[in-house]
C-alpha cells in the first residue's frame, strides 16, 4: 500500500504537507524548526547529522506518514546515552556508526516522531523503519522522546524500550507567582523568595523578548552568551548565529527570549518556545555567574509567564533534579531502539529491561520528595 522516498534536506518537501502530518502546534517538529536547523548548518553531514528524513507515500502518491531521521558518525546532541553501546561494538570488532536517528536534533522534548494520517500508517511507517537497522548500512536504530503513539508503535514493531525521567512544571490555575507559592511547602517557598529578592538585592531583572523587538546588537550579544555556555567545556555551540534569524523566519511568534538586565545592560538570557498550551526552556547563557540568575532567568520567569499567558505547561529542558525544589515534577520520558547485532541486540533488550524497573523505582522516589505541601496536589499520574 505505501513506497517509501528519503530526503537529505527537509526543504525538499514542502513545510505544508509536512505540517499537515502534525496534530499540534508544537514547534519542534514542524518542518521551520527542522528547516532552520538544516539550511543553517546546525545539522548537517558536516557537523555528524545527515538527514535522511523518510516519507511514506500511498498507491495515489499521496503523503500518509514521515518520520524525521538523521544518519549519525557519533552520539553527541542526543541526551540519550548510548557510548557503552558504541564501545561495546568496538570491542566485538564491529562499527557502531553510522547509526540512524529518528529524532530532532538537539532536542531532549517529548514529542511525535511517527507523523502519519492514521494509525494504518503509522503502523506502516515503523515496521519500515525497524527494517532499516540491517548491520550493513546502519547499526541501529533510536527513536528519542517519542510520544506514547510513537513509543508503543514501534515497540509492537520490535524496538526495546528504555526510560528515562525529566522534570516540568505544571499550573494549576494559579493567578499569581505567590499563589503557585503557596502550593508548596513553607521551606521550599522560603527558599525560592530568598532566590528571587538575590536578583532584586543585585539590581537584575528578566524581561521577555519577542524577536523583532531586540536589536541586532542585543540577538548577537545574546548568541555570545549562549556559546559561552559551551565554552567552558571546551566546546563548540550547536546552533549557528543562523539558525536563529531562520526560526525567527519560520516559526513566527513561537520564540522567546528571557533577557537578565543588571540596571540596564542584558547579562544573561534564557531562548524558549512555545505553543498554545507549553513553554519550552531550550538554551541558557550569561556574561557574569551572578548567585541565582540562572533559576531566576530559566525557572522563575518562565514560571511567571506561564501563569501570566495561561499556558498550562513549562518544560525546561533535560535533567535537574534540582527542579523539584523548585516546583517541577517527575515525567517518565522514552526512547526506543533496535540493534541489528543479535548479540548487542540481546543484551541490550535484557539492559533497558532492568534499567526500567530502576528508573521506575526512581521516578517513584523523585515524586515522594516534590515541593507540594498537599499530596493531591501533585501530578497523579504520567506515562507509566
Amino acid at each position: 500500500m505505501y513506497h517509501a522516498r528519503y530526503l537529505d534536506h527537509i526543504t525538499q518537501i514542502d513545510a505544508a504537507q509536512w505540517d499537515a502530518l502534525l496534530v499540534d502546534q508544537q514547534p519542534f517538529i514542524r518542518h521551520g524548526f527542522l528547516a532552520a536547523l538544516e539550511t543553517s548548518n546546525s545539522a548537517s553531514s558536516e557537523h555528524g547529522w545527515q538527514p535522511s528524513h523518510l516519507l511514506l507515500y500511498d498507491d495515489q502518491d499521496t503523503l500518509a506518514a514521515a518520520a524525521p531521521l538523521y544518519s549519525k558518525h557519533h552520539s553527541y546532541g542526543e541526551f540519550v546515552f548510548d557510548f557503552a553501546w558504541a564501545n561495546a561494538y568496538r570491542q566485538l570488532g564491529l562499527s557502531y556508526y553510522p547509526k540512524l536517528v529518528n529524532a530532532i536534533p538537539f532536542t531532549p522534548v517529548v514529542g511525535p516522531r511517527l507523523l502519519a494520517r492514521d494509525h494504518s500508517a503509522r503502523a506502516a511507517l515503523a515496521r519500515h523503519l525497524t527494517t532499516l537497522a540491517d548491520g550493513q548500512r546502519y547499526s541501529s536504530l533510536h527513536t528519542l522522546f517519542a510520544d506514547a503513539s510513537s513509543r508503543d508503535t514501534l515497540s509492537q514493531a520490535g524496538a526495546s524500550l528504555r526510560r528515562d525521567c525529566h522534570y516540568r512544571w505544571y499550573n494549576r490555575g494559579y493567578h499569581s507567582f505567590d499563589d503557585f507559592l503557596s502550593a508548596l511547602t513553607s521551606k521550599r517557598r522560603k527558599e525560592i523568595r530568598r532566590e528571587r529578592r538575590r536578583m532584586a538585592a543585585a539590581d537584575v531583572h528578566v524581561e521577555v523578548l519577542t524577536p523583532e523587538r531586540m536589536s541586532p546588537h542585543l540577538q548577537t550579544t545574546l548568541y555570545a552568551y549562549y556559546a559561552r555556555t559551551y565554552a567552558v567545556r571546551g566546546q563548540m555551540p550547536y546552533l549557528t548565529p543562523t539558525f536563529f534569524d531562520q526560526l525567527h523566519q519560520r516559526l513566527p511568534g513561537q520564540a522567546l527570549y528571557f533577557v537578565a538586565y543588571h540596571r540596564r545592560q542584558p547579562v544573561g538570557m534564557a531562548f524558549m518556545l512555545r505553543d498554545d498550551a507549553t513553554l519550552y526552556g531550550r538554551h541558557w547563557g550569561c556574561a557574569h555567574d551572578y548567585h541565582s540568575l540562572h533559576f531566576e532567568t530559566c525557572y522563575y520567569a518562565g514560571i511567571e509567564y506561564c501563569i501570566e499567558h495561561n499556558l498550562q505547561c513549562f518544560d525546561a529542558g533535560a535533567q535537574g533534579e534540582h527542579k523539584l525544589r523548585r516546583g517541577f515534577e517527575p515525567l517518565a520520558t522514552w526512547s526506543t531502539h533496535i540493534m541489528a547485532e543479535p548479540r548487542l541486540s540481546a543484551a541490550v533488550a535484557d539492559f533497558v529491561k532492568r534499567e526500567r524497573q530502576l528508573m521506575a523505582d526512581y521516578h517513584a522516589q523523585q515524586r515522594a520528595h516534590c515541593s507540594f505541601s498537599q499530596p493531591h496536589q501533585r501530578l497523579a499520574s504520567d506515562i507509566p
